[in-house]
This record gives structure tokens, sequence and C-alpha cells, in this order.
């Protein structure tokens, strides 16, 4: 199962998704930064909120891996379940099945910052500002 590096990774969110990659990042205030990214390659089926927090990741169930062949018509290399808190009454659940998985440490900046520390990066839409 997901091994996310210790830390307080209470809040979380999508930060970038296309047909190649599914990001999500993690951190205790995503206002400006956040810390560790788990990184999904080729992800077949995703089925999660844009923001949550505090998840609970866990092995899918026999009834979700039935949901994922049925949607993909494979099988594929990683299924991740998980349920969080996504603001609802109850939990909202989270089911992605992808390529793989890569956790990325270190932190990476919400906002245009040019003298950035060693090892800290821009999210993906970060740009620098219009002269």
């Amino acid at each position: 199962m997901i091994q996310v590096p210790a830390g307080s990774w209470w809040d979380w969110d999508v930060v970038e998704w296309n047909a190649g990659r599914l990001r999500l990042g993690a951190g205790s205030d995503l206002s400006y930064h956040h810390g560790p990214e788990l990184v999904f390659s080729d992800p077949l089926f995703v089925s999660c909120p844009a923001a949550f927090q505090d998840p609970a990741f866990r092995e899918p169930t026999p009834e979700e891996m039935r949901t994922v062949r049925r949607q993909t018509g494979e099988a594929p290399e990683l299924v991740v379940a998980f349920e969080a808190d996504a603001g609802g009454p109850e939990p909202a659940s989270g089911l992605i099945a992808a390529g793989g998985l890569d956790i990325v440490r270190g932190t990476v900046l919400r906002y245009w910052r040019g003298d950035r520390a060693p090892g800290e990066r821009l999210a993906p839409w970060v740009r620098p500002p219009q002269a």
C-alpha cells in the first residue's frame, strides 16, 4: 500500500491531471505550497474529489476491482483506494487505477518566487509575472 512520507499532510488536491499523469499534492495548508506528491503514471480510471482531507489509503475491495476492470477492460498495474473527508456528511471514496506510482518529495511552491531554495520547485500552473 502507499507509504506517504511522514509529516502533517492533512490537505490534498489534484495538482495536475492529463492523459499521461495524475498528480496529487499534500500539505498542512495548501495556500502557498505543498510537500509530497503522489504521481500516478498513465491513469486509466480516476474517481476522486478534486480536494479532500486526511485520506486513509487502503487496498481496493473486490467490488472496486470489478468496477475498474469493467470500465477499463483490463487489470491495471496499480489500483489504489481511499476514504477521505471531502466536506460532505459522509466520507468520500477515491479509486485510482494507473500504470505506476512515484512519490515525489520536496516543497512545491504555489506562487511565483524566483529565488527558490535548493530542491524547491514551482507548481505546474505558476508562471513568472509579466513585465
